[in-house]
Parts: C-alpha cells; structure tokens; sequence
C-alpha cells in the first residue's frame, strides 16, 4: 500500500488564511487515498476493542511507545485477559511479560493491574464515563482521558499527542509551548465537529507527511496554507 499522500495538482505562490475546516476535509481525503494504518486506539476499536477500559488501557501502553508496537502489546495482553476482573487477577510479572515491547513496561504493568483492581473494586467491573475518575488513576493525563472518552464513549474532547501538537502550531492555528497548552488553546478555537477526529487524522499525517525532522512540504496537501512555523529544512 502507498505511504505517500497525494498531493493537490495546484498550489499558491502566497499563503492564503488558515481555513481550518478545508484543512481537515483535504488531510481526510488524503489520508483515505493513501492507505496509510489508521491510529492505533481508533484501529483497536475497529477490531472491537471498545470498552472505555480497554481504550484507556491501550493508552496507557502508548505511552513513549510507537503505534505499531502498542498495538502488538495490546492486542497480547487482551488476548490472554481482557475484562478488567481477568486482568486484576494476573500477576504483574504476568502483565509485564505480555507488553515488554513497550517503554517503561514494568512501570506500566503495575499501572495497569492498579487500574483494573480498581475498576472491579469501585466501579463493579465497568468504568464510567468520566474524565474525574480516568484522570485519578496514577499516570492518567488529559490525553489518554480525552482520547479513551472521545472513542469509547463518544465524548467530544480533544486528545492532544505530539503529533496534533507539533502540526496545529506548525500550521500556525495555535502557538503552544506544550501539548497541554495546545488542548486548551484548540478546544477554544477547534469547531467542536473536530475534536476526536483532529487526533485520528493528524497521528497519521504527523507519522508520513508532518513528520519532527524534515517534514514533506513537497507533499504536503495544506502547503497553500500552512505557516511552516519553525520548519527550517523540508523535503
């Protein structure tokens, strides 16, 4: 499958204004013409990993953690346990084996088993559907809460990884100096229809085209319009 987004057959000598909403629609074309893997916590749900749980656990192990390997770890632990009662009851050892691949797997292991104790012993078995409680487990922030609510219950929150991060401030929509600073400044000025679907277009198009180091200008589908905010060499 091609890993390069198509590029518009036009483009402006002169940037025209950020229009935010022809910027998702042409990210999101381009995004389905090129066959590039979705993100992993949207793919997961695809495979029927639905549950707040499940969602906010596969989060935990993204963590530091490319996609493709999360995806490897999650998808082996909830092959071996998958409700949080069946998880709570492994050993740590057990848990960490299971996700070695990922970074800090041991430190993780832990956190996971806590959570999964504590959804079956406070929550009876399932977790509801509140950035409160996600956020009191130890290591949950604003960005897997946002992301696990956004996709297992619907909520329309904004998670911010590095990738939205780098790329709406590269755009020039926001200037934030770090990604909790950009999830405040876009759930200001992001049109709410946005917000869960922003973290499944741009992980992506961060991942092949808006990379860190040498992003692809050249192929870029919202060049007329992007600022280019600290880009200094592109290809």
């Amino acid at each position: 499958m091609p890993t390069t987004l198509p590029v518009p057959s036009k483009r402006s000598a002169r940037k025209r204004p950020f229009d935010i909403d022809d910027a998702i629609s042409r990210i999101r074309s381009a995004i389905a013409e090129s066959g590039v893997a979705d993100a992993a916590m949207f793919a997961l749900a695809t495979e029927g990993y639905t549950s707040l749980f499940e969602q906010l656990i596969a989060c935990i192990i993204s963590i530091r953690t490319r996609d493709e390997t999360m995806l490897i770890c999650a998808r082996r632990l909830f092959e071996r346990a998958r409700a949080p009662a069946a998880i709570a009851a492994l050993p740590v050892r057990s848990i960490d084996a299971l996700i070695r691949q990922a970074a800090f797997h041991e430190a993780k292991a832990r956190q996971i088993r806590e959570i999964a104790r504590r959804t079956v012993t406070e929550f009876g078995g399932k977790l509801p559907c509140s950035v409160e409680v996600l956020t009191s487990f130890h290591g949950v922030g604003p960005k897997c809460a946002n992301l696990a609510l956004g996709i297992a219950c619907g909520e329309t929150r904004i998670g911010v990884d590095v990738h939205v991060w780098r790329i709406t401030n590269r755009w020039g929509y926001v200037a934030a100096p770090t990604p909790e600073q950009a999830m405040r400044a876009l759930e200001l000025k992001l049109p709410k229809q946005y917000w869960v679907e922003i973290n499944r277009l741009l992980v992506p198009f961060g991942k092949h085209v808006c990379t860190g180091r040498l992003p692809k200008c050249s192929t870029c589908p919202v060049l007329d319009m992007c600022k280019q905010v600290g880009v200094t060499e592109h290809r």
